[in-house]
Formats: C-alpha cells, structure tokens, sequence
C-alpha cells in the first residue's frame, strides 16, 4: 500500500514508532510532542523559511517532533491535521497544561496585563487552543499567551453550528499559500477552519477533502455543499454562490458559482471535478 508522503511520518529511513509493522525504517522514532508557541507557524516542505509553506500549526496546537535539523529546525507531524514537514524551534515550546478554551473570534489579541491599555500580544486566530488560568474583569488570563477578551473563547467542546458563517467572517483574509489562520489561507484552510470551529475535523489539502461526503449534482447545490476543481475548491454560500479563498481575488471572497466555473474553466483548469456533501453536524 501506497502511504500519502503529506501525511506519512517517514524520511531516509526514519519512521514515527506509529508506522512499525506498516512501512520498513532502519529506525523507528517515539515522538516528542511539542506545543505552537507563536500566534501560527508554517509547516515547510524543507528546514527553511524560503520553502514552500505547505501547512501551518497556531498557538496551543500540538507539533510531534521525530528529527532535530541543524539551523534551528525540527521534522515531525502537525496532530491536528496530520500534516509532515519542518517547523522553526523557535516557535515551538515544551508542552504545558491541557487547553481549556479555543480562541472563538476571528482573531483576537492578548495584553501583557490585565488591561486592553497593555502592550498587546498577537494577533490570535480562531480555533487556536488555549488554557484559562485566571480572570479578571473582562479579561482571561491564558497560559504562555497574556489575558485575553473573555467573550472571545469558547469552552473546549462548545462549537458553532454554520461553518458558512465562520468562513464568511474571513472575507477579506489576503490568500495565503499554505494558511489556515484568520490573517491568511487558502481555499483548504478556510474550509478546514469553518468546519473546525464547529467541531468536525477535516484533512488539509483539497484533493483529501473531496473524498469526503457524498457526491451531488450541481442542482442540487446549496449552502454548507462543498465544488471542486483540480487544486481548488468552494463552499457554498446559497445555490447561486461560493464562498472560497482564491488566487484571483487574492482574498476570501463570495463570487457567484457559474461566474467561477466560466473564469476557472477559461484559465485552463477545466470544468469542476465534483459536488459534495458532507454529513449534517
């Protein structure tokens, strides 16, 4: 069996301990579980900044380290999606306590102090995990992140029930190769986040998401149902348009469906590849 490299945790010969006795490695690594210590960081096909940036992992998320590169990089896993590549040490920490809440809003920033006057720390995106620690006021204070706006989390557990309304609080959100955090994503990661934010997880890349649900027929199209193309894709955001982060916009925006399978189409990417549904919430 073929295993997907994107998701497979093996590299010249060294394997995560979760592969032996599925894929051969002259060694078998236990992984070192790592926390995101910035506001996101990019997971990178090589130890570099200049690489292709192929995923992200924000704050409070879990990086499963299996290989330490020199220049101050780390080789593993992102949990959260499955994702492999490089990460900057410097944006990891050791983990801590378990997170408490999710960042809920867009994006939101934490104060040094309990007080919005503070130096403020962030930007933070939606979804990011958190723990409270305190309170005070209108403010929570999270681990390893300053206070922030108490209104702005969600309990772990507590989820939305429209992921089309969470996308379509990105618009605007300048596309970004790679990016799943409110100040910049691709089409994958905007749809990933939706969804997350009201409790389903799904796979990073587009063409993992269009296994996923049911197919339909463009008539039967509608809001929450998910259009394909070879390397993009769409939520809808009514029968009549899409919501989706794109290259030509370069921006989250909503765009009629039939002006987007025209202008995709005369591009040279051809015609969509499917409809989807996925299964109620």
């Amino acid at each position: 069996m073929k295993l997907d490299p994107r998701i497979t945790p093996w590299r010249d010969g060294v394997a995560s301990r979760a592969l032996e006795g599925l894929e051969p490695a002259e060694a078998y690594v236990d992984p070192k579980p790592m926390t995101c210590a910035t506001p996101a960081a990019g997971v990178h096909r090589e130890p570099n900044a200049g690489s292709e940036q192929m995923d992200q992992v924000l704050f409070g998320e879990t990086f499963e380290v299996l290989e330490e590169e020199a220049g101050g990089w780390l080789w593993g896993q992102a949990r959260r999606d499955g994702y492999v590549g490089f990460v900057a040490a410097a944006s990891l920490a050791a983990p801590g306590p378990e997170p408490t809440h999710r960042i809920a809003a867009i994006r939101t920033y934490a104060f040094e102090a309990p007080s919005i006057k503070a130096r403020a720390l962030g930007p933070y995106s939606i979804n990011a995990l958190v723990r409270v620690e305190a309170q005070e006021g209108r403010l929570s204070k999270v681990a390893g992140g300053g206070w922030i706006t108490t209104d702005h989390l969600a309990p772990i557990g507590v989820f939305e029930t429209d992921p089309v309304a969470v996308a379509e609080r990105f618009l605007g959100a300048p596309y970004l190769w790679g990016g799943r955090e409110s100040l910049g994503c691709d089409c994958s990661g905007l749809v990933q986040q939706a969804f997350l934010a009201c409790g389903r997880s799904l796979p990073r890349d587009t063409d993992q998401q269009e296994q996923l649900g049911e197919a339909i027929g463009r008539r039967a199209f509608g809001r929450g149902d998910l259009v394909f193309w070879k390397g993009h894709m769409g939520m809808g955001f009514d029968d009549r348009r899409i919501i989706h982060a794109n290259g030509h916009h370069m921006a989250t925006a909503i765009e009629p469906l039939d002006e987007a399978v025209a202008r995709i189409e005369a591009a040279g990417y051809g015609p969509p590849t499917s409809f989807r549904r996925l299964p109620p919430l």
